[in-house]
């Protein structure tokens, strides 16, 4: 009879591919990324590293506890001032505990153990740690049995180590979340949109609605806007075309900024926003704060808002785009135009003489034009050469890699002609046509000469080589050099 031979287990191979800590209130986080054999997205391992595992069991006796004592959730529903007090309280209460079970630790470690107690009760628990991650970008609970997924920016889609431990834990902190903000989720009212005090966008959904589970989506705000100059040492945009942009925007040519989700539209009006004079008005429309332009500039942000459960005190895009008319706007910048109206109003404040920028969803410059043109926008053809320009972003998903794809200008007729586009396999932003309008147009109102368009792109792309030489990539550097240069006073040393 043949022996039976046991099958040696072999373990799963993993590579680390990324390894960084972050600080929460003296926590040390240690986020560890690893590709796995056996998993088909990099794996994203959280671990507390300055709190011991013994710690962390008795910190878990002393948070039930605490939660037998008082009711967190009643908690949330106080108003601001009671909720603040009530808070003192319960930091008072932790620390009487902690007392009792760490007698001997010093009041930097009490500190330290406080805020992660108050964080598991009070705030969003281990989701704050991905919050205060400035790598990631999205942040997905899908239901308590999965684990949460993020969107990192370097390694793209990751499932993490962390799980929400109920659907009840999941539907408080969509409650709690929208009880900030003036808003709620109910099983009557099972969607919201909402955001956090620090400007990440929120959108929850509830059980049966989503049938896995109750979801919570957080699109998080970016603590460190993209700029110009960090757009091109990422390979997001040739030199090149970052020239021509300026150049366009100098001169007060709209742009209309399409792509398709994630593809980094916002992101991408938020560094050609760099470009804007400082002795202009700027007023910009959102639905929620995304874009963060230089402090030195003259500019007016503006949010829309949700009417209350009531259907009152709701102030939408249109409202604030006709208004902005009457705050003698020189440029105006709208997050994303979605309807028709908007787009109209948009347009006539460009015929009139406005700068208007916008997001805008369509994959290519051909289907901007087509979608615009089209129902539900249906605007005239003719009448969508006011924009000047067209810029497309794309993401590529198998990638990762976000690039321009397209700078094309609208001619008369209302069709695109493609300038600049993106050569896939080179990775390369190259000149496909000739303009037909941008230049002449540029020579009516500015009286240069072609020789003296392709002097002054030369110019500019030689203040941004030395911009990204002398490493000037945050905002406001970006944006006092701009400044520099639209007084007269920039030099290159």
């Amino acid at each position: 009879m043949p022996e039976l031979v046991k099958k040696e287990e072999t373990a799963v191979k993993e590579d680390e591919i990324d390894l960084y800590s972050i600080n929460i209130n003296d926590i040390i986080v240690q986020i560890r990324i690893v590709a796995k054999e056996d998993k088909p997205v990099p794996q994203y391992f959280a671990s507390i590293t300055n709190i011991s595992d013994t710690t962390k069991l008795i910190l878990e006796k002393i948070r039930q506890e605490f939660v037998t004592r008082i009711d967190v959730e009643e908690m949330s529903k106080f108003e601001d001032k009671e909720a603040t007090d009530i808070r003192s309280r319960f930091q008072n209460e932790i620390r009487k505990l902690l007392k009792r079970y760490f007698p001997r630790t010093d009041e930097k470690t009490t500190n330290m153990l406080v805020n992660y107690l108050i964080e598991e009760n009070l705030g969003l628990g281990k989701i704050e740690i991905l919050l205060r991650d400035s790598n990631l970008e999205e942040i997905v609970v899908n239901n308590h049995v999965e684990s949460v997924w993020v969107y990192h920016k370097k390694h793209g889609w990751c499932q993490t180590n962390i799980r929400i431990p109920t659907e009840a834990r999941i539907r408080h902190y969509s409650t709690m979340i929208g009880r900030d903000v003036g808003k709620e989720i109910t099983t009557l009212n099972p969607l919201m949109d909402a955001h956090l005090a620090t400007g990440d966008r929120v959108n929850a959904t509830l059980t049966p609605i989503s049938s896995k589970g109750n979801t919570i989506t957080i699109r998080k705000f970016a603590a460190d806007p993209w700029t110009i100059i960090k757009f091109i040492k990422a390979g997001t945009i040739s030199l090149e075309a970052a020239a021509f942009l300026w150049l366009a925007i100098q001169n007060e040519l709209s742009i209309l900024v399409a792509g398709g989700t994630g593809s980094g539209k916002t992101s991408t009006l938020n560094a050609v926003s760099n470009f804007f004079p400082p002795n202009q008005r700027i007023i910009s429309i959102e639905d929620t704060r995304e874009l963060t332009l230089p402090s030195n500039l003259h500019w007016v942000p503006m949010e829309t808002r949700l009417p209350n459960p009531e259907g009152k005190g709701g102030v939408t895009m249109l409202d604030l785009v006709v208004n902005s008319l009457r705050m003698r706007p020189d440029r105006i910048i709208v997050g994303e135009i979605r309807r028709k109206k908007e787009a109209e109003v948009l347009l006539e404040a460009a015929v009139t003489g406005h700068s208007v920028y916008g997001t805008f969803h369509a994959n290519n410059a051909e289907e901007t034009v087509m979608r615009m043109s089209n129902p539900p926008i249906d605007i005239p053809k003719q009448m969508l050469s006011a924009l000047g320009l067209i810029l497309v972003q794309n993401r590529n998903r198998r990638t990762g890699k976000r690039r321009s794809l397209q700078i094309a200008e609208i001619l008369p007729s209302g069709d695109p002609n493609v300038i600049m586009q993106l050569n896939a396999k080179k990775d390369v932003l190259e000149k496909v046509n000739e303009s037909k309008i941008t230049m002449d147009t540029l020579e009516l109102y500015t009286g240069m000469t072609k020789e003296d368009i392709e002097f002054d792109l030369k110019q500019k792309m030689q203040i941004l080589k030395w911009m990204i030489k002398k490493k000037i990539e945050e905002v406001d550097e970006v944006g006092e050099v701009m400044a520099k240069y639209y007084l007269g006073r920039l030099q290159l040393d």
